[in-house]
């Protein structure tokens, strides 16, 4: 007979399954991870995953927000540094989430929620980021464009990578532009 297992909040079970879901994402990748693969490695049926969430792309967005959450965590470890290292560390975050990042691309184009996720997290960062410039002293003329400016240039970088000196140059060169030189 098999053993029973303790009974489990529906949070942490949750949790369980987005944790399950974000190993295989990232790995795997999104088109090639089965729910069934995610409910095995969860430790659940394959149809207690639907009683969670309503469908992949619900998975996923959970996946997306738990990636979210860390990495604000995390950022507080570069939060006093330069603008240039912490775009930087932006980047090489994104990288390690590179899957992830085009998933969420391929997915926008026929998800609603995936696209309203998306939009969301732009909105989300071009805000911290025109924080960031305005706290560092960056012009205010034109800073919509320059926000735009500093989001293409961060996706470039992830979707044409380069050796990590060049991203420096890059990130160097893109916040001379915002940064007002300081005076000696």
């Amino acid at each position: 007979m098999p053993e029973n297992r303790r009974p489990q909040a529906p949070e942490e079970k949750r949790a369980e399954i987005v944790a399950a879901a974000r190993e295989l994402f990232v790995d795997a990748g999104y088109d090639a991870t089965p729910m069934s693969r995610v409910a095995a490695t969860a430790g659940v049926t394959a149809n207690t995953i639907y009683w969670y969430f309503d469908d992949k792309d619900a998975v996923l967005i959970a996946v997306l927000d738990a990636v979210l959450a860390d990495a604000l965590d995390q950022y507080q470890s570069v939060a006093a540094e330069p603008i240039p290292v912490r775009l930087l560390w932006v980047v090489r975050q994104l990288q390690q989430m590179s899957r992830l990042v085009s998933t969420v691309h391929a997915r926008a184009e026929r998800s609603p929620s995936v696209a309203s996720w998306h939009d969301d997290f732009h909105l989300l960062t071009s805000g911290l980021f025109r924080s960031e410039l305005e706290a560092a002293g960056a012009a205010t003329d034109g800073l919509d464009a320059e926000v735009m400016i500093g989001v293409f240039t961060i996706e470039g970088l992830l979707m044409h990578p380069l050796g990590e000196e060049e991203q420096r140059a890059v990130c160097d060169a893109l916040t001379a532009r915002w940064v007002p030189p300081q005076s000696s």
